[in-house]
């Protein structure tokens, strides 16, 4: 006779898929019905040698494009000698690394951790902790702006605000107040005895091409040092060259205090980093932030060659120069087909549509024109072709973005206005 008690017995497994091809992946993706099996530079290629014009650069993150012979370089001959030892013991490449990178910015000092939501965590906790260690933990709230993206953990997705990231998973973490984008009045009135710092993005990404309006970024400078705050920026997307500066808060010379950088540093290999001064740091001691994986051999070797390209004489000045290149095309385009793009936004090679039909429905007619474009709030697509692109890659881009903007009109209602 069995002793074990019946609430101890486990229950049988659910039924599997009826279906042996279902796919195994959390369905948390709408994804596109294609698939890449390898990429050449500025081009993607199906298993059936289809070939797609890469305006999307897996979102910014392929900065340098595909199979880029550098990086595959740096990551083979990494791979061949050391993946992992963890952060318990030196890191000679990312010593390297973090030194390249504050001497390139205004840093002093880099936390390297594996993606964008993971640096912002990094850098919100490196706000709190400044005011921790200076006597007042109180100041723990942070103000952030309407439509911003900063990630989807619990505290990122908070910290974004919006309902359709929040929506389902419980309280919305505390210490984040949103005001409109670009809203200075808005902001000062935000501010209170608990703030302890602001939180942009120069140029919202998902929030559709959002740039911060003239000046902005100076009167946010200003206020975070008549308060005591922290300016802390999202570079994820923005960084590393991608809009024709190195940073893009550059455009106004400030200077901030804490700054989340990911995507297009690792060129594709997922790395993300924090970078701060001393003083906004004074709380990031030994044993109050760590993480398994950030700044292991195999990231640091390719972030650094990365940056070889990158910090290059006269690399990001060419992104620039391309970036003003697309901007001409697409205004172009713009004027002939008024009936599907409504405005351009973006700077350098962050390039934006704000479309009137559907961005989906632009997405698909360019994906149809063998062009990938990614969607941003706001209803617009993004282009985000690598920083390697060339000036002849960005006509023929102009073109397949043509191509979607007629069949786009050959589907409107006959008299459709603009």
């Amino acid at each position: 006779m069995s002793t074990v008690p019946k609430s101890a017995v486990p229950k049988s497994a659910p039924p599997r898929s009826a279906d042996p091809s279902a796919s195994a992946i959390l369905p948390t993706y709408a994804r596109a019905p294609v698939a890449f099996e390898r990429g050449e530079g500025s081009w993607l290629v199906t298993a059936e040698g289809e070939r797609y014009l890469d305006f999307g650069a897996g979102i910014a993150v392929n900065s340098l494009g595909h199979g880029h012979p550098h990086l595959v370089g740096a990551l083979t001959a990494q791979a061949a000698k050391l993946w992992h030892t963890s952060n318990l013991f030196g890191q000679p490449d990312g010593e390297r690394l973090a030194r390249r990178l504050a001497d390139a910015s205004f840093a002093d000092l880099v936390f390297f951790c594996n993606s964008g939501a993971e640096a912002l965590e990094a850098a919100i906790k490196t706000t709190r902790k400044y005011h921790a260690a200076g006597g007042h933990p109180e100041r723990y709230r942070i103000v952030t702006f309407e439509g911003a993206f900063h990630g989807r953990t619990l505290a990122t997705i908070a910290a974004g605000g919006q309902k359709k990231y929040l929506d389902g998973f419980g309280p919305k973490v505390d210490g984040f107040d949103q005001v409109p984008f670009g809203d200075l009045k808005a902001l000062e009135a935000a501010i209170g005895p608990e703030t302890a710092g602001i939180l942009i993005e120069p140029i919202q990404g998902e929030g559709g091409l959002r740039a911060t309006p003239p000046g902005f970024l100076r009167a946010l400078r200003a206020l975070c040092d008549r308060h005591g705050l922290l300016l802390v920026l999202d570079e994820v997307q923005t960084g590393v060259g991608r809009t024709g500066r190195l940073f893009a808060h550059e455009r106004e010379g400030i200077v901030p205090d804490v700054m989340a950088l990911a995507k297009g540093l690792g060129g594709g290999f997922p790395v993300g980093a924090c970078l701060a001064t001393r003083e906004a740091a004074r709380g990031m001691t030994a044993g109050v932030h760590g993480t398994t994986f950030g700044g292991n051999p195999l990231a640091m070797a390719v972030a650094n060659a990365v940056l070889d390209v990158v910090l290059a004489d006269g690399f990001v000045e060419g992104v620039a120069r391309k970036g003003a290149l697309l901007a001409q095309r697409l205004a172009e385009l713009k004027d002939t087909h008024p009936r599907v793009i409504e405005e351009v936004r973006g700077e350098g090679l962050l390039a934006g549509l704000k479309l009137r039909p559907p961005v989906a429905d632009f997405a698909a007619a360019a994906r149809d024109a063998r062009l990938v474009v990614i969607p941003a709030g706001d209803n617009v697509a993004r282009l985000l072709p690598p920083l390697t692109v060339s000036e002849d890659e960005l006509a023929e881009g102009v073109r397949r973005l043509d191509a979607a903007c007629r069949a786009i009109e050959a589907a409107l209602p006959a008299g459709a206005a603009a």
